[in-house]
């Protein structure tokens, strides 16, 4: 008897080893990869560029990942020692917490999520299991460690004074890094409009609408329904923009992205997709929805991957770029790489320098590259932190 026991004792010591230790690791290393695919070579010009810029990414997942966002890592997209080598003012990191068994771009149910298994093996508090809620709430505490622990390297952004003084520290050498919360679709609120104003406390200052599937808000463009606002999303809407938090359309379905459009008083951002024109993936902008979002003002965050673009290749990430700077103008075009999101990308957050080369190579003009990769979006974020009544009076003022 002793002999089965300790034999069973062994078993469930090694499976919670794997569960525990092993799978989390290897869940992201099998999720977020580099392609190992050839680079650009960098030219004296764009290296000499591309550290004059105030660079920022719109969406990153590093929040989800049982990684110090702090220390140097082998695994990923992103962390803060790649973030400085790569020259970034600002990373908007978002907060995603639940995401469909078998997911995919087409058509997902809302009745599962692949995300609670993970969150168990990494050792997330008890309260995180069932509570979309709570995992926003632990995403936003995991980055106020992080930046507790910085010694001043990350700095988080809520306000236009905190977004200023990072300004104002990028000139100095050894800047720091900002970081700006978001959440990757709404159903973290549990249909309880009173579940925005904990997220804002927490510090979040942007948020998507949807995710995967279709939620108490509205439709996903990969929902089964893939219908538009529901009266929940609008008074959603409404009260993000009141507050001072920025309204994200990515993965929103097409009715969902024009209803948003149609009555967006503020500017409306796309924070990690690409244009349906050079890469036809639904989940993509068509020129229509580009317009939409030009006309409130906001700026469209192209990504890295594949399904954004079609060609990871820095060429082929600016081609999409160039789409919109074409169609509408060079002030709507913005970073939104998807790092550490489930994608498989060209070059990390350290190698940005890569598509400041691609800019040049595709013959955009210096001022150019400065909006696309990082004025366009602070444009942006400093009007969006405001509440809405003192944004408005701003605008009459002027």
């Amino acid at each position: 008897m002793r002999k089965i026991f300790w034999s069973l004792a062994t078993v469930l010591a090694i499976g919670a080893l794997v569960f525990f230790r092993l799978l989390p690791p290897m869940l992201e290393s099998g999720m977020n990869k580099l392609e190992g695919k050839p680079l650009l070579v960098i030219s004296p010009e764009a290296e000499a560029l591309h550290r004059s810029l105030n660079i920022v990414d719109l969406h990153s997942d590093t929040l989800l990942w049982k990684r110090d966002l702090v220390a140097a890592s082998n695994r990923g997209h992103e962390d803060l020692p790649r973030l400085i080598k790569g020259n970034v003012t600002l990373q908007v990191f978002a907060s995603t917490t639940k995401s469909p068994k078998g997911q995919n771009y087409d058509s997902n149910p809302a009745d599962s999520d692949m995300l609670t298994l993970l969150l168990v093996s990494q050792g997330q508090p008890r309260r995180t299991w069932d509570s979309l809620l709570e995992r926003s709430l632990f995403h936003g505490q995991k980055l106020d460690v992080a930046v507790s622990q910085s010694q001043g390297t990350l700095r988080k952004v809520a306000d236009q004074g905190g977004l200023d003084q990072l300004l104002a520290l990028r000139a100095r050498p050894q800047a720091p890094v900002g970081a700006l919360l978001s959440v990757e679709g709404l159903h973290n609120l549990e249909g309880k409009a009173e579940n925005l104003d904990r997220l804002y406390s927490a510090g979040f200052r942007m948020a998507g609408l949807t995710h995967f599937f279709d939620n108490e808000l509205g439709g996903s463009m990969h929902g089964l329904v893939k219908g538009g606002l529901t009266p929940f999303g609008r008074q959603i809407v409404g009260m993000m923009e009141d507050r001072g938090m920025i309204v994200d359309i990515a993965h929103c379905s097409h009715t969902c992205v024009a209803e948003v459009l149609k009555m967006a008083r503020r500017p409306v951002v796309s924070s990690h997709g690409g244009v349906q024109a050079v890469c036809p993936v639904n989940r993509n902008l068509s020129d229509a929805e580009i317009r939409g979002v030009a006309r409130t003002g906001g700026v469209i965050g192209i990504g890295y991957w594949d399904a954004a673009v079609c060609d990871t290749s820095p060429a082929g990430i600016v081609k999409a770029m160039k789409h919109v700077r074409d169609l509408v103008g060079i002030e709507y075009v913005a970073l939104g790489s998807d790092y550490d999101g489930g994608t498989t990308v060209r070059f990390d957050t350290s190698q940005l320098v890569q598509l400041t080369q691609a800019l040049l190579d595709a013959g955009f003009s210096a001022e150019e590259i400065r909006a696309v990769m990082g004025g366009n979006a602070l444009r942006v974020i400093h009007a969006g932190l405001l509440p809405y009544a003192e944004w408005a009076k701003g605008r009459r003022q002027h």
